[in-house]
């Protein structure tokens, strides 16, 4: 069966995403929390934008929150969802493609925020293929989907 033989490149590009997005949402959290002015890495100029959202005049005066929820949101679902691919938990794949889903979830707020910019629609795609390669090992890994 064909399928088979493309499970073990499935899930090896479920580890690519999930470390590409893991890696670089702990970096970006890391830096919006450890300078939440955001002056040092010029992100202070972001910060009119996120007054659209609710509670702008608590979480959103500097980038705490924004930081924290990065690292919780996109880094840490990728971090579990790398775990239970290397364990090869048969939740694995289904993992990979909700964090798929999350990180497009994440990318359409920020489409509410910002402008149309090609950072925001790159990851977005990232999010597509993250979700659809998630959709397919799921497909190959548990015979109930497919």
């Amino acid at each position: 069966m064909k399928c088979k033989t493309t499970l073990k490149q499935l899930r090896n590009i479920q580890i690519f995403w999930g470390l590409f997005i893991g890696i670089g949402a702990y970096f970006g959290a890391i830096t919006m929390i450890a300078e939440p002015s955001g002056e040092t890495f010029k992100m202070v100029e972001m910060l009119p934008y996120f007054q659209k959202l609710p509670f702008a005049e608590i979480f959103f005066q500097d980038f705490l929150f924004s930081g924290i929820a990065l690292l919780i949101v996109n880094g840490l679902t990728n971090t579990i969802s790398l775990a239970l691919i290397f364990k090869r938990n048969k939740y694995a794949a289904l993992s990979g493609m909700l964090c798929g889903i999350i990180l497009m979830l994440w990318i359409s707020v920020q489409f509410y925020i910002f402008e149309l910019n090609f950072m925001s629609t790159l990851y977005f795609i990232f999010g597509i293929l993250q979700a659809l390669n998630g959709w397919k090992y799921l497909k190959c890994s548990d015979p109930l989907f497919s």
